[in-house]
């Protein structure tokens, strides 16, 4: 005997409500008051006979039957959701969401994507770029490129790439009176900051051995990376370089390592995306782009590459 299967509505409800522990959230995302959320979550625990969530003053949990039933509903949907993509005809016109900060998609992956609309013309990516950690999946984004660790709960996180840390400043500092040949040199210049990586400077230094307060004189701070890169090429000063933002400006000598002296970083840059289902085939198509883009051993000095 064919069990019936509870509605859509409910199941949908239950999903959104499920990835943002919040009935408020839910009720955002599908565009209906928190109390029709509430009511569709009760008929589908009515339906299938089983409490979804344990109601809390100010939270919701997952019941440990939904922490179950959870992967094969979001699943099902995904699957759902890439089969009326097909049906429409969607990959005709195959579009890809991608999001990243601005400074890595500006030095890094912006020069690039020429070579990946070259091999795969039918596909488009849509670029969004931020410092907030997203909701990829009610946001619409396929894929994430993440700087940290690898550890974003409710996210498939992959490696793409590790980096190094040095400094970097225009030629013409280089050429300038004040000396720039050793890091102790650091002292006489301005340094350029990065107000998300406040203690750069300073873990950079210690782990060459020099005191931290060579970082702590008068000196320039951003928002961005690419914008300290910027001041750094117009000579205001002397920034701390990571390899995926620096690459094209050392090339074309728009920024020079003043010394040969690099710091590998503590994290790395992922690629992320929603758990839950094979990822649609442009996407894999970009991720595998990805990842062929960044080959083995890119962003890492030759002393950690002979240590691997």
């Amino acid at each position: 005997m064919t069990l019936p299967l509870p509605g859509l509505t409910g199941l949908r409800a239950f999903e959104a409500a499920a990835r943002h522990l919040s009935f408020t959230r839910a009720a955002e995302e599908l565009h209906v008051t928190q109390t029709a959320v509430s009511h569709q979550i009760r008929k589908l625990e009515d339906q299938l006979g089983v409490k979804l969530f344990l109601r809390r003053i100010r939270a919701v949990e997952l019941t440990r039957e939904a922490e179950a039933y959870l992967p094969a509903v979001r699943a099902a949907f995904e699957d759902l959701r890439q089969a009326t993509a097909r049906l429409r005809g969607a990959q005709a016109n195959a579009v890809v969401t991608v999001s990243t900060t601005a400074s890595l998609a500006a030095k890094w992956l912006l020069p690039k994507l020429a070579a990946f609309q070259a091999q795969h013309p039918a596909i488009e990516i849509r670029l969004t770029t931020t410092t907030a950690l997203i909701d990829l999946a009610g946001e619409g984004v396929d894929v994430g490129i993440r700087y940290g660790r690898g550890a974003w709960p409710g996210l498939q996180a992959d490696w793409l790439m590790a980096e190094d840390i040095f400094p970097v400043c225009s030629p013409a500092l280089l050429a300038g009176p004040k000396p720039l040949t050793r890091p102790e040199d650091l002292a006489q210049h301005t340094l350029l900051h990065m107000s998300l990586y406040s203690d750069e400077w300073q873990h950079w230094l210690t782990a060459l051995g020099l005191p931290a307060r060579l970082a702590t004189g008068p000196g320039l701070t951003f928002d961005l990376s690419l914008m300290a890169l910027a001041a750094a090429i117009d000579g205001l000063g002397v920034a701390l370089g990571r390899t995926a933002y620096v690459e094209a400006d050392l090339a074309a000598g728009r920024l020079v390592r003043p010394f040969d002296v690099v710091v590998p970083a503590e994290a790395g840059f992922y690629v992320v995306t929603p758990q839950g289902g094979a990822p649609r085939p442009e996407v894999a198509q970009f991720i595998a782009w990805l990842h062929g883009t960044a080959a083995p051993g890119e962003g890492l000095s030759e002393t950690r590459r002979n240590a691997m």
